[in-house]
């Protein structure tokens, strides 16, 4: 059997520091933060005003692409991490560095405690790691601190981490197609090791993993989003598979109109707080999907298109505050190289109709978007680059190749992620 092309390492290298543009929004909507490339960028939708940050620790800023932030449940922290194989953990409030540490590898997922007191992070060799913030919340500084293996995807790329609702389990994706839901336990430093169940039935790459609960049941489910073209339904404490819904059926008629669906993928998941609906990115797709949950009869369903118009804009990622949906799309291709992201805003999501704002209609305004996006105004031609150069570095890190042994040989020399020493 032939094998298909492997660009050389030089090539290889330059496609994966492709970086999304990744979005986030404070849980009480206080500020957002966007980041493209190495770069992270705040504003406080409270003071209507850009934030400076403040990191007087012994490492820098971000100094390469930067994968994956969030703020924590309780709005006090907020993480980010990258390609840097640095982990910074930062006041919501006054925006300072209070912990920097540094992974061995690079970082590829990262989520925070429900009570703040630990963060988690996965490093590309699917090892997942655990650090103490102990007296964080008072807002000292800490000391820089190793983190402790926690669990292992066993050299499986892992693209996203969540703790369960209830803070009882720690859900774990990967590129092998599998969920994993462990057991967290109280003494997360010696290790966790009970697993209480694997969601298995995608068929590509998991890309994204989201809860969705409604308020008149005591169970959450989960949702789980894949190259596959499908958002699946969970029932996490057993791992059974509930419900299937294909997205590419939508996205690949409304994007090309062939007569055959296409393959898609699902690129970021929201969803709505104590509500049974989520929205769904798809890559390539100039739109957002909303789904609906029946968490009763265990279903999935597709209950809304929302077209973007204008420009070219396919988000890269999304978040929800309240009823309104932050979408940006952008990327930056390496450290050195010049970020570009544009900003979007869907308001009254679950109601009909949506809006999608005007740039004058954003919280924040022109003001906001100078901010987060660089630049007011970002040609269309950039965005349009930006979004294939997306599509194909995530096809390159995910999608699992076959190797020649000398093609394996030559990687392992090239590798640019060997530990380092002191």
């Amino acid at each position: 059997m032939e094998e298909p092309h492997i660009e050389g390492g030089e090539n290889q290298n330059k496609l994966l520091d492709v970086a999304p543009a990744l979005i986030s929004v404070h849980p009480s909507q206080k500020s957002i933060a966007v980041t493209v490339g190495s770069d992270l960028r705040v504003f406080n939708l409270i003071d209507n005003s850009a934030v400076t940050l403040v990191d007087e620790s012994n490492e820098s800023f971000h100094k390469d692409s930067i994968r994956a932030i969030r703020y924590s449940a309780s709005g006090k922290l907020f993480a980010s991490t990258g390609d840097d194989k640095l982990v910074k953990i930062w006041s919501a409030e006054s925006w300072s560095c209070l912990n920097t540490i540094c992974s061995e590898k690079r970082v590829t997922a990262i989520a925070i405690s429900h009570d703040d007191s630990y963060v988690c992070y996965a490093d590309k060799f699917g090892v997942v790691w655990v650090v103490e913030l102990d007296g964080i919340n008072e807002g000292n500084v800490l000391p820089s601190k190793k983190g402790v293996a926690l669990l292992s995807h066993y050299c499986s790329i892992i693209t996203s981490l969540e703790f369960s609702p209830d803070g009882r389990y720690i859900l774990s994706a990967d590129r092998d197609f599998k969920i994993r839901l462990t057991v967290f336990p109280e003494k997360p430093l010696q290790g966790a090791h009970e697993i209480q169940s694997f969601c298995l039935g995608h068929t590509e790459f998991v890309t994204c993993i989201a809860f969705v609960s409604n308020p008149e049941l005591t169970q959450s489910y989960l949702m789980s989003g894949s190259g596959d073209s499908t958002v699946r339904l969970w029932d996490i404490t057993s791992g059974s598979l509930l419900d299937t819904c294909d997205v590419s059926t939508v996205a690949g008629h409304l994007e090309s109109n062939e007569s055959e669906p296409t393959q898609v993928t699902v690129t970021d998941i929201c969803a709505i707080p104590d509500s049974s609906l989520a929205a769904v990115a798809i890559q390539s797709f100039q739109g957002i999907l909303l789904l609906s949950c029946d968490l009763s009869a265990h279903t999935l369903s597709i209950t809304k298109v929302i077209k973007i118009p204008g420009e070219s804009f396919i988000p890269t990622s999304i978040a929800l505050s309240t009823s309104t949906l932050w979408m940006v799309s952008g990327a930056s291709n390496g450290s050195n190289q010049p970020g570009y992201s544009r900003v979007r805003v869907i308001s009254c999501i679950e109601s009909e109709p949506s809006s999608v704002l005007e740039d004058e209609q954003i919280p924040g305004g022109t003001k906001l978007l100078e901010k987060l996006q660089g630049k007011i105004s970002i040609e269309e031609s950039v965005m349009i680059a930006a979004s294939e150069a997306v599509r194909t570095a995530m096809s390159g890190l995910l999608m699992k190749k076959q190797y020649s042994e000398e093609k394996r040989e030559f990687r392992k020399r090239t590798r640019n992620d060997k530990k380092t020493t002191n």
